[in-house]
């Protein structure tokens, strides 16, 4: 592959990338402070065919959000209500296996499920639902609970240690953690955008005790709010420092803020050129991570298909019904159908493949198989 293109001022990373060599955080700021977008996707887009070759993957899976009661009160949240609010609800076991039942009719191999910090439900309920969940189909894998869930339950449901709390919900069916509640780690960004949340060193101890005892997770980052872009490399950073740790993270899913009806609606949305530098310099800096995903819930399916030229790999899933970014304003549709996520990978010229959970490839019959053949490692020239 020719990079002639590549300014000089980037050529320094660009040797980098060629020789697979580890970006530093000096590297990563001056990626976010570049104007060169085809640049930086071209770099970015290097380092995905080296790890997944022209493979785009998607997931059938069926979001759950089971309550949005929550005890905190994020200043950035739309989601979360107390129970006396008009918007608040709580779906039932049955409500909530009717659901599932459902898609599962419509071929899905996960259910991803979070929800707000309940102050109310019990040990019992939450273990009933994983558990009645698995009855379901032994196959289906059970992707819930974020850290910040994980944290609450220990503390204030179940009255065990993190590590006591995650094994009896291993036991009772949790597959894997989701990503979500880790917003930016910065302490002031935190203050402003989420007070009384855990911090990011919390949050990090549930994944590092998650990944501990063999199980998977992916991770997140919310940005485009009061964020500067050091504070994104830091919590770069400090996902790539666990990751070298533990190798526990399936993947990295970055998403935007969606400012249209909460108290930050002042903060502007954004654009389409920040959400593809900010993925194509995520990309080159989490060298560790084998899969970058696209969350077209946030940045419409459009734009996520654009990604696949700045380092993405995966397109998320069918969803069939999500609640935190819509009730927030997103205007995106709630769910995708296969159809729609095959036409735009092989549009964009990639080869949609379906996977489970873990980003493993799956044949017609659901089953994984032995990744495809990466392509070779481009050679980078540049000028």
């Amino acid at each position: 592959m020719n990079l002639s293109l590549i300014p000089s001022d980037l050529q320094g990373v660009a040797a980098k990338v060629q020789s697979a060599q580890r970006i530093t955080e000096a590297d990563a700021l001056q990626l976010y402070r570049s104007n060169e977008l085809n640049a930086l996707g071209i770099l970015a887009s290097a380092v995905r065919a080296r790890k997944n070759g022209n493979a785009a993957t998607y997931i059938l899976n069926r979001y759950i959000n089971y309550s949005n009661i929550c005890v905190l009160s994020c200043q950035f949240c739309a989601f979360a209500a107390k129970k006396r609010d008009a918007h608040a609800f709580e779906s039932s076991i049955d409500e909530i296996l009717a659901a599932v039942e459902e898609a599962l009719a419509l071929g899905i191999t996960e259910v991803h499920m979070v929800g707000g910090l309940h102050p109310t439900l019990t040990k019992e309920w939450y273990l009933d639902l994983l558990g009645r969940l698995r009855a379901l189909d032994s196959n289906l894998h059970i992707k819930a609970f974020t850290a910040i869930e994980i944290r609450h339950l220990a503390k204030r449901i179940f009255k065990r240690s993190i590590p006591d709390t995650l094994s009896l919900l291993r036991e009772a069916g949790l597959g894997s953690l989701t990503g979500g509640g880790a917003e930016i780690f910065d302490p002031v960004v935190r203050h402003e955008l989420c007070r009384g949340k855990e911090s990011a060193a919390e949050w990090l101890e549930v994944h590092r005790l998650w990944h501990g005892m063999g199980g998977r997770s992916t991770c997140t980052m919310l940005y485009g709010h009061i964020e500067t872009l050091e504070q994104r490399v830091d919590h770069l950073r400090q996902l790539r420092q666990l990751q070298d740790e533990t190798h526990g993270f399936t993947g990295f899913v970055p998403f935007t803020f969606e400012p249209q009806t909460t108290i930050l609606s002042h903060v502007k949305a954004a654009s389409a050129f920040e959400q593809l530098r900010n993925l194509a310099v995520s990309r080159i800096y989490l060298d560790n991570f084998d899969h970058l995903t696209a969350y077209w819930v946030s940045m419409g399916l459009p734009l996520a298909q654009v990604s696949l030229s700045y380092g993405v790999d995966d397109l998320h899933g069918t969803i069939m019904e999500e609640k935190i970014f819509h009730m927030a304003g997103a205007k995106t549709p709630q769910e995708q159908t296969v159809r729609a996520l095959q036409e735009v990978i092989r549009e964009a010229g990639r080869d949609p493949i379906q996977r489970d959970s873990y980003y493993r490839h799956l044949n017609a019959a659901g089953r994984p198989v032995p990744p495809v053949a990466r392509s070779a490692e481009p050679e980078l020239i540049c000028a």
